[in-house]
Parts: structure tokens; sequence; C-alpha cells
């Protein structure tokens, strides 16, 4: 165990004006209080809060800090309280202590929402004052390194909240050296096996490369001597966590990454990073697509560097980062490495915001996420917003959005303002109109095309990559749905009034809705409209408040089975149906709406549709309600038709039934493209039911497949991968009029031989 006084050396090695008297309180404090609790390795409990003031002293932090990592515990653990530690340490201290200190004796209902309310309120203290979150890491940190002695049940789950959500805190502030350590440590403990093969290759690497790593070291002095350079050169191994990433991200073996060996070119000035890439670059050859700019563009974390990926002799890849020593610092000590903390002074979070854009980022991110985000959506978007890979692209007028790896331009939008993304109908990716799906890359310039009277589908929320965005686009859905169970409500309401001949005034609709268990009409009307009260009990407490003759009524709710399927038309203006498991929906099928007492046939358009589309049901006099997917180009001469629209949504459970759907596609005509198209389709475990193909130029194929999907991410996800196969050149859903063709096999011109194949 640490000493009383070699604690205090340790702060004076780097702040001789330390608060020698603070540290001895605090230590003897905590001491006595934690008195002879032990940890599950035996030791003294005191010994914890000791190693995480040492880590915070590598960091060279300020007195309070170094304080607070000794009283970290006493509130929680001990009899302490916040108004003793406030008396004998001062408020500033004691706020800090608060702020580590977890939410107990809430009536939570699960393990989940409990750690979101901790994690809120960790994220509200370290908004207030960045040494919450510094002490925080370097509890985990130590916490972390004695993993292995806690039970195994638990090892994996605080490996796992590890990896979730204090790596990517410590990346975001830019502590790489500690996000390294934590996300190693959970790797070990999570995968094991993998931990242990990369580790293993690691070692192997370091010996088979040694003298290649000499040589490139030794050229590299050589050639910054030359010119007058003055620098110094580090060689590096990536970290286990970090290649397998790697290796994930791009579906490769282990044996088959070839840069795990990295050097770090640490230079005097900016304008020596810049020379020095002339130098590496005409000293050996340079990978393409490899060179990253981040002292031009610094990463949202205030990281700044230059990357390159040379061939070095034995044509072994290295990645070299060149920087200068501040740009080294604080990217290994990332927010720490501000002078702010090191001169024993108070905080100043407003010239904290100026210097680190990375806290101020954070600072806005913790407002989004604790602006009444219930608990579980409040955890969901944090993990989100914290991972740290992000691209960064340019509005027309030049505007830098930072936007995590993934995003598409519905996260564009949503950066830019809630309105803009809610009435985001396309977008312009470097001039050229693309769909909403495209993943954007550094570098994009983004234009938003927004509609006015647009509103976001639910499916967005699948493909929206920030928690902003799957915030705001919750909420729009929340708010149009209701809006349409209120419109609908209010018409089931009227037509019952109508049919009595009286009206309702508005003393009378909240008696209606009070006597009906609601505290408001509008709420009683959204609930008749979603389905949640039926008719029967709203026409009794109607004839009951209007002193009506009550009428006993039977409202049922037939449902027309099919060999097909069934569906089911509720009193809402929603339409709902479900497919049993093992079946396929037909073209037709009954649906019934009970409270309005009418029969209708069911017609779904041969272009198919899956789940996660947006449908529409067109309603014209005498004929089935014919259900068409929102995109479908069938609907275009009915914009200004006298049709009723009706909004149809799925509600199919957790069926694993697959559904057709028809796509096309130009495909290069050469040996073996077909088999690659095949090949491609498969590897999204989709299923090719037909084909037809058509040759309509000496050097194209013109196809038309029906394939099987499980919903719309599916077929998205099959889509995406053909438009990446090489010799495609456009791939995209069916029309009607294509879909209707190979359904009869009928393609005017198309040979028998076409037909077949």
């Amino acid at each position: 165990m640490m000493r009383q006084y070699e604690l205090v050396e340790r702060v004076q090695a780097y702040n001789p004006n330390a608060d020698e008297q603070l540290l001895n309180k605090a230590y003897v404090y905590a001491m006595q209080k934690h008195g002879s609790q032990k940890r599950a390795s035996g030791d003294p409990y005191f010994n914890h809060p000791l190693e995480v003031a040492a880590i915070l002293t590598e960091l060279k932090l300020d007195d309070a800090s170094i304080a607070v990592a000794l009283l970290h515990d006493t509130i929680e653990d001990t009899d302490a309280t916040r108004t003793e530690i406030d008396n004998m340490f001062g408020a500033e201290i004691g706020a800090i202590v608060d702020g580590l200190t977890k939410i107990e004796r809430l009536n939570l209902v699960s393990r989940e929402e409990a750690q979101a309310e901790n994690l809120r309120k960790l994220l509200l203290a370290i908004s207030k004052d960045v040494r919450v979150l510094l002490v925080k890491l370097a509890d985990r940190l130590h916490n972390m390194r004695t993993l292995h002695f806690m039970p195994t049940e638990k090892r994996a789950r605080i490996a796992q909240e590890t990896m979730d959500i204090y790596a990517p805190l410590a990346g975001r502030m830019g502590m790489q050296d500690m996000r390294n350590e934590l996300e190693d440590i959970s790797f070990r403990i999570l995968q094991h096996d993998h931990y242990s093969a990369i580790t293993a290759r690691l070692s192997e690497m370091q010996t088979e490369y040694s003298e290649t790593i000499a040589s490139i070291n030794d050229e590299l002095m050589e050639r910054l001597d030359a010119e007058g350079i003055v620098g110094r050169v580090k060689a590096r191994v990536k970290s286990p966590f970090s290649i397998f990433t790697k290796i994930d991200r791009k579906s490769i073996a282990l044996e088959q990454l070839s840069d795990m060996i990295g050097f770090r070119v640490i230079v005097e000035t900016v304008e020596d990073c810049y020379r020095t890439v002339g130098v590496i670059h005409t000293k050996w050859k340079v990978v393409p697509g490899r060179f990253k700019d981040y002292i031009s563009v610094p990463k949202h974390n205030d990281y700044r560097s230059i990357h390159t990926t040379i061939v070095g002799p034995g044509r072994q890849r290295a990645e070299l980062q060149i920087r200068t020593e501040e740009m080294d610092r604080i990217a290994e000590y990332g927010i720490a490495a501000h002078a702010l903390y090191k001169d024993g002074s108070s905080a100043d979070m407003s010239r904290l915001e100026q210097e680190s854009h990375a806290y101020g980022s954070l600072r806005t991110t913790i407002g989004h996420l604790t602006a009444g985000a219930s608990s579980e959506d409040f955890l969901e978007y944090t993990k989100l917003e914290l991972f740290q890979d992000q691209v960064f692209c340019f509005t027309p007028r030049g505007r830098l959005i930072a936007l995590p790896r993934g995003a598409s331009p519905i996260d564009f939008a949503y950066a830019l303002h809630t309105d803009i993304g809610d009435t985001c109908v396309g977008a312009k990716i470097n001039g050229a109109i693309l769909p909403l799906v495209t993943q954007l890359r550094s570098g994009d310039e983004v234009e938003i095309i927004r509609d006015q009277n647009h509103l976001p589908p639910s499916n967005w929320i699948g493909i929206a990559a920030t928690g902003k965005a799957r915030a705001a686009i919750r909420r729009a859905v929340r708010q149009a749905a209701a809006q349409r169970a209120h419109a609908l409500g209010e018409h089931v309401l009227g037509m019952m009034l109508e049919r009595e001949g009286v009206l309702l005034d508005d003393e009378e609709g909240k008696t209606l809705a009070e006597g009906l268990g609601f505290p408001t009409k509008r709420d009683l009307l959204i609930a008749v409209g979603e389905g949640k009260l039926g008719a029967e009990p709203l026409a009794e407490e109607l004839a009951e408040v209007k002193g009506l003759r009550k009428r006993r009524r039977k409202m049922e709710m037939p449902v027309a089975n099919t060999a097909d399927g069934w569906f089911a038309l509720r009193a809402t203006d929603q339409f709902k149906f479900r497919v049993p498991g093992g079946q396929r929906s037909g073209p037709r099928a009954k649906a019934a709406l009970a409270q309005l007492d009418f029969h209708m046939q069911i017609e779904i358009s041969n272009e198919g549709v899956v789940p996660g589309d947006r449908l529409v049901g067109i309603m014209q006099p005498d004929q089935p309600m014919q259900i068409y997917p929102i995109h479908s180009d069938a609907l275009v001469p009915m914009h200004d038709s006298d049709v009723a629209w009706v909004d149809v949504r799925w509600d199919i459970g957790d069926s694993e039934q697959l559904y057709p759907v028809v796509i096309t596609m130009e495909s290069v005509n050469r040996p073996g493209s077909l088999a690659q198209i095949s090949a491609a389709i498969a590897a999204c475990d989709a299923n090719i039911n037909n084909l037809v193909m058509r040759m309509i130029s000496p050097d194209f194929h013109h196809m038309i497949f029906e394939v099987e999907v499980r919903d719309l991410a599916q077929l998205t996800d099959v889509l995406a991968t053909l438009k990446r196969s090489p010799g495609v050149s456009a791939a995209q859903r069916a029309s009607v009029q294509e879909a209707s063709m190979i359904s009869t096999l009928e393609w005017e011109g198309a040979s028998e031989m076409e037909k077949k194949a």
C-alpha cells in the first residue's frame, strides 16, 4: 500500500505548490471511513482509492482531483455524508464526490434501467465538471485491472459495460492510452480465444519483423537528419482489440492483416510535419487511399496528426503517424493533457471549453441525451453517441458536420436541425441525388431536399446512426400516430353522436373521458383510434352522460381466414395485417371493420411488400382495397384522383416469414457475372425464387429477380451488396410493370432461352 508521504511526493513532483494539508486530510479521512473493509481480492478496501489517486498522478491532475480520488467511494460505501464532505473539504470537492456516487434506493424495474439512471446522473455531473469523468475513468481502470478477483458471472457484465460506455468515453475525451487498456482487458474477458490468438500473432510479428522495424526506424532518422528536421521515431504495435475490430470490419483473416506495425514520428513544428510527409513519400511507396490529414481537420476529440501507410522492406506495410510533441501528448492523455488542471488552480469551465473542443462537444451531446429520454432510449442513444469513429461532411455553405461512421443523410439532416430532419425527403451528395440510406464519407458535401408536408417514416429508426436522429424520429412517429388515432377517434364518436342526434359540449366531453378512466377527451379519442377502447363501452358511457336509453349492441371483430393468411382491420385508420408462421401472404384475403359494419377484399401489389415498407391502401367503390408500398410508381396517377387513401402498417410479431419482392439490375455481359450476382444475394441470406434476363446490348444484360427476404433491412442489404458487386451498374426495386413480367415470363423480344434463364 502506498504511504501517505509517497502520494504527496508524487503530486509535488509535477506541482511543487500542491496543497499538502488537503491531501493528508483526505488520505486520513478515507482510510478511517473504509476501516476494515476488504476488496474481493482480500486486500484492504482503502488500497483501491489509493490506486485511483496514483493513476491520476500519472495524468498530473490538480490537488482537488487527487483528493476526490481518495474520497470517491466514501458516500457510497461508508457512513460518510455529502454534508460532512462539504464541511471538511469544501463544496467543490463534495459536488464531484456526489457526482461519482451511484443512485440508491430507487424503484427501478430492471438492471438496465438502474444502469441508465446512474449513467444519466454521472453525465450530468461530467457536464458541470470534467474532473468527475477523469476520476471515474481512473476508478474503472483500476477495477478492470483487478477484475479477475470478481466472481465469473460478474466479469462479463462489467467488461461489456466498460466496452459499451467507459472505453468510448475515454476515447471521446482523447485519452487513447486509457481507452486501449480498458478495451483490451474487456476484450480478453469477453472473447478470450480471439484475444489469445491476436496477442500470440503480435508476439510472433515483433520477433519476425524486428529487423524490418529497426531498418525503417534507422532510415527515418537518417532522412530526417539529412533534411535538418529535429525529431524522434518510436515503433509500436496496434492494440489487440483495434486489430480485432479491423479484422471484423473488413471480414478478413488475421493472417491477411498486414499493417499491425506502426511508427510515430514526433517533430517540433507543424511545418516539420508536412516536410516529414514529403521525406517519407519520396523514400517509400505509399498505399493509395491511406493518407489522412487530421492536423488540417482535427477529430472531434482534439486528436491531431497526419497518417500515411507505406510499403517498407520485405513488402511489409507500416502505418506512420506524424505529429508534434504537443499533439502526441494530447493523443495519449486527451483532455488531461491540457495545462488547466496542472497548476493546482480551480476548474475554469469556460476556458476548458475554449481549449478543448472534445469537452465542449461532450457537454452538447449530454444536453441532447438527457433531454427527457426514457431510460431505455437514453442508454441506447448514449452508446450510439459516444463511439469515436467519425466522418466529416460539409453543407453547401461549408459548415463542417461530424457524424459517426455509418451515418446517412438522415443523420446529417437531424444534426443540422430537428425540423430539417423531419421534413427531409432526399439528399444531394456531391451534387448527385442519392438514396437517403447512402452511407456518408469524409469530405462529402451534402445538401438536404425538404418537403414541409413530410413526416419521417418509422423505418428510419433502423437507418439512423445517431441517438439524436433516432430520438427525433421516434418522437415524430409517436406524434403522427397519436394525431391519426385522434382523428379516427373523433370520427367514431361523431358517428355515434350523429346516430343519436345529439351534441357533446366541452364539459360533457370531459365527463365522458373521466368516466372511462382518461384524463382528457383527447386521451379518450386517441385510445378509441388506437383500438384500446372498444365502441361498446364508449356507446354505453355516452348514453350515461347524455341520458340516452342504453343500447346493448354486440360489437365483434370478425377476421377472415384464408389458406394464405389473414388480415384484420381495427377501429383505426391504420390497417393491421398478420401472417401466421409458415404461410405466405396471398394476393387476396378478406378483412372486416366491425365498427363501420362493412367487409372488403384485399389485393397486394405484385411488386411485393416487405416488413418495414410504408404501406398505403387505395379504396375505390365496389373494388378490393389495393395495398401498395409508398414508393410504388402505381400510386402516381392516383394522386389527383378521387380515391380514399388509408395508412397501412405491419403487425407480424416475431414471425420468421419470408416475403417475395422483385428487384431489377443491369450487369456486364461476361462469364461468371450471373454466378457473382447469385453469390452476392446468397451472402445476404436471401433466396432467389425466379429470374428473367435479357441482353440489352452486346455488353450488358438486364435482369429481373424475385427474391425472398425477411424485412426491409435485409432487402436494403441485398441492394447495397449488389451495387458493390463488380460488373453491376444498377440495382433497385422493380416497378409494377417489371414485376408483372417476372410473374408471367412475358417480355417482348425475350427469347425462349432468355426466359428459361
